[in-house]
């Protein structure tokens, strides 16, 4: 029915035409449905607007539902994930963005303090799926080849389940009950994780096991090395060691140390930040390149910089001394590409921890005929995450991709539904995303401004001290007030807009959650309806495209 939402491609757009109408209508108005660019950068695959939609109407049980239909790791995400959800907000060109983030922590927590659960699968399908590493991605996969009633079982190489979630991200972003919380209710689904279990021989693993396929979520726990001259051996540790050493209890004692961190990642800033908790006097980045150019995410720089660790942007270790370094200065040339200056400074170090990125320990996958790799990670299909081996598919740090937890939930989440299908021997499905919601097509004189929500912080001064979370939760009625903040960019909320503005009564009201449609004998296509659509959910479209 032409009243139903539709996608607006390929149709002819005449919300530009001027005036009134005359006495043969030549266009009208049907309601369609446009992509939040919100849900469109979210990696993981949130239909956001959705579940803040329902916070909004005080559903918060039922938010959580539509939220883990896609992500079964809210409160991990609500702390961890960068975000790129609020970057990409509208309503960072009214106000700021919504604080999306901060609401996600909220319902998860409140479903870990509730005890809200995972729906079983209501049936079998009698296949088995093997997954190599019980990291994000590993998770994700698990959870909803589960749900699609497979059985699964994960075998990984550490003595806990996580991952780099548990062995690389400091306790202060992401405490470990949270963590434990999200992953006990995936092995409620019947998913069995097997630690302290390295796999060195995945094909007989997979035989002898009856598994029907297989997804290799390995992470990058390999640090890379570098050779400083006449650097001793014994000051040097690699950052991946240094926070998996923490993770599991071992604190080494820093206090009154002078460390240099060299690399410019989000790992080398959580070195810096665990280097100070353990009593560091300094902390010290350094980085060859300019601030700009640093990998490392805005939010850790700036966290970093508040708890006292210092940067030396465009310097290199060029050596090592009994109790100090030797840098050279780096300057960009006209490319934007750091060099040498032939300048050298001195500084004070006791202990150097190298970040300059991790790779993949894939040496038990290049015995596999017909695996093919991209220097150290898998090359797979990009549409369906499978490598060139058929059944087995990989995906996070093990395939070329930015490595965060939010991205390897949604490589979780899109193996799982290739999988599902290459064992059904059907085709996935691809479906077209809708016309993106600009900012410029809604009408925001309809939102007044309003502030964010501000999740309470711990002093800068005091929080180094030790490992307690840095950031605290937003209180419910916070995010009522920031699910009201959403714009509903290019979905119909219901407002009455269009019923109101309406001057045929053309437009019918069909109840709470049904929407509206139109009464086309009496539409004049006037466009009243579309000039005041605060959502840009009403498109006018040609007579003839009827």
């Amino acid at each position: 029915m032409i009243n139903k939402p539709r996608d607006i491609t390929d149709l002819p757009n005449l919300s530009d035409s001027q005036g009134r109408v005359g006495p043969v209508r030549s266009r009208m108005p049907i309601y369609v449905d446009l992509l939040p660019p919100c849900n469109n950068a979210c990696p993981a695959g949130e239909n956001i607007q959705e579940w803040l939609r329902l916070v909004k109407a005080g559903e918060d049980e039922a938010a959580w539902i539509e939220l883990v239909k896609n992500n079964p790791f809210p409160a991990i995400h609500g702390r961890v994930c960068y975000h790129p959800c609020q970057t990409a907000c509208n309503r960072v060109e009214l106000d700021g963005a919504i604080e999306i983030h901060s609401v996600e922590r909220y319902l998860g927590d409140m479903a870990i303090e509730r005890g809200w659960s995972f729906a079983k699968p209501r049936f079998s399908s009698g296949q088995k799926v093997l997954v190599i590493g019980a990291g994000p991605s590993g998770l994700s996969a698990a959870y909803h080849l589960a749900l699609r009633g497979h059985t699964v079982e994960i075998r990984d190489s550490a003595e806990l389940p996580g991952g780099m979630m548990r062995y690389g991200i400091p306790e202060y972003r992401l405490p470990r009950d949270v963590m434990e919380a999200e992953i006990a209710r995936v092995v409620d689904l019947g998913v069995t994780i097997v630690n302290n279990y390295t796999v060195t021989d995945l094909l007989e693993e997979q035989a002898e096991g009856g598994f029907d396929a297989v997804f290799v979520a390995i992470g990058a726990h390999l640090s890379k090395r570098v050779d400083i001259p006449n650097m001793d051996a014994s000051r040097m540790l690699d950052a991946v060691t240094f926070l998996r050493n923490v993770a599991s209890g071992d604190r080494q004692d820093l206090t009154g140390k002078k460390v240099a961190v060299y690399g410019g990642g989000n790992t080398a800033m959580d070195a810096a930040r665990v280097a100070r908790r353990l009593g560091a006097d300094d902390s010290i980045i350094i980085y060859r390149r300019t601030e700009e150019q640093m990998p490392a995410h805005q939010v850790e720089k700036e966290e970093a910089v508040a708890e006292g660790v210092q940067m030396n942007w465009l310097r290199t270790i060029t050596s090592g001394g009994e109790d100090d370094l030797t840098v050279e200065i780096m300057e960009l040339d006209e490319n934007g590409k750091a060099r040498g200056t032939g300048r050298f400074e001195k500084l004070d170090v006791d202990t150097v921890i190298l970040a300059l990125g991790q790779e993949t320990d894939s040496n038990f996958l290049r015995k596999i005929p017909g695996m093919t790799f991209e220097h150290d990670v898998l090359r797979v299909d990009p549409k369906t995450l499978m490598t060139d081996v058929p059944g087995i598919f990989a995906g996070g740090d093990a395939v070329p991709s930015e490595r965060t937890v939010t991205i390897g939930v949604g490589h979780g989440k899109k193996a799982a539904r290739t999988i599902d299908a290459w064992l059904n021997h059907r085709q996935p499905t691809n479906r077209p995303k809708h016309d993106m919601a600009t900012f410029d097509t809604l009408n925001v004189w309809y939102f007044g401004d309003s502030m964010s929500a501000t999740q309470p912080e711990l002093d800068p001064r005091t929080r180094i001290a030790d490992f307690g979370e840095i950031l605290g939760g937003v209180t419910t009625e916070q995010a009522r007030s920031e699910a009201y903040r959403c714009l509903s960019c290019g979905n119909c909320m219901e407002c009455d807009g269009c019923l109101g503005a309406c001057p045929e009564e053309a437009v019918i009201k069909l109840g709470k959650g049904l929407r509206y449609r139109y009464d086309y004998e009496k539409c004049t296509g006037c466009a009243s309806c579309f000039e005041q659509c605060p959502v840009h959910a009403i498109e006018m479209i040609s007579e003839s495209a009827r």
